[in-house]
């Protein structure tokens, strides 16, 4: 089989959303792809800082802060933080229109207590994965840090939560100019959560970008994911898969659907592609 250029996002298609081990199944499926020559590379949402316990597992290289900022073989492939300009400018817009966020640097998140009380008392067990994740995150302490700690670190991306649409529609009509709001689905509270991204990059260009730096054809990339962040992920591999416990939206919009991430569903995809 021609190799294969494999990426993966991690929360709720590799792991459990905000946790850092894989099933057993799927770090098998990660390591018998690689001996079979195969690239297996992390493509998430995360900084980072978060994805960094991952790397443990054996991966050969990974993308992180949506396609922010890539690394191969220990080499920086791309980094694109935000400007000075632009992040006042977020922030600034965010703040007035009573959106919570949290921010994101290489290696540090940060968040206030409005945006914890409001994830405290609003999650509920069926959100989509990027909520979930966020939760684990604050309740464990050890992923964020307060707001006071922020010290204009450069910023890759925004994660925003609002109780509703309409105090989000003046950010977006502010920043759409350089920016795209990815939101998840909304859940039964109607919370719209999400990324705000850098038009300059996503998931979708990283594998261009990757695949550039490699020299592979994307029609050798196949690519998992689970939540609408990796919309441009699956559509720009050659086999976008979405995993059975995703987004309702994603899963239309997917070459093929596995089985849910704590069911082997990466390994049994990648038993079924002959990748192992």
């Amino acid at each position: 089989m021609e190799q294969k250029l494999i990426f993966l996002d991690i929360d709720g298609t590799l792991t459990e959303p905000g946790k850092n081990i894989p099933p057993a199944s799927a770090v098998e499926a990660v390591c018998r792809a690689r001996k079979n020559g195969h690239k297996v590379v992390l493509c998430s949402g995360r900084n980072y800082g978060l994805l960094s316990p991952l790397l443990q597992f054996g991966f050969d290289g990974f993308i992180s802060s949506a396609g922010g900022y890539i690394e191969y073989g220990g080499h920086i492939v791309y980094d694109c933080p935000m400007t000075r300009a632009q992040q006042d400018r977020v922030l600034k817009v965010l703040q007035e229109n009573g959106v919570y966020y949290i921010i994101e640097t290489r290696n540090h998140s940060y968040s206030d207590e409005s945006f914890k009380e409001f994830l405290k008392n609003c999650i509920r067990s069926d959100a989509n994965s990027e909520l979930l994740r966020w939760q684990k995150h604050i309740e464990s302490d050890q992923f964020t840090r307060p707001m006071t700690e922020y010290h204009l670190e450069p910023i890759y991306k925004a994660v925003f939560m609002s109780p509703g649409m309409d105090r989000l529609q003046n950010p977006i009509q502010c920043l759409q100019d350089e920016f795209h709001f990815c939101i998840q689905d909304e859940n039964a509270h109607s919370i719209i959560n999400g990324d705000l991204i850098n038009k300059a990059f996503d998931k979708g260009t990283a594998v261009q970008r990757l695949c550039g730096h490699l020299d592979i054809a994307q029609k050798d990339t196949i690519a998992f994911g689970d939540s609408m962040n990796d919309l441009e992920m699956l559509q720009t591999a050659a086999l976008g898969i979405c995993m059975e416990n995703g987004s309702m939206e994603l899963k239309r919009l997917a070459d093929e659907i596995c089985s849910p991430f704590n069911e082997d569903g990466l390994y049994k995809s990648f038993e079924k592609l002959n990748l192992i």
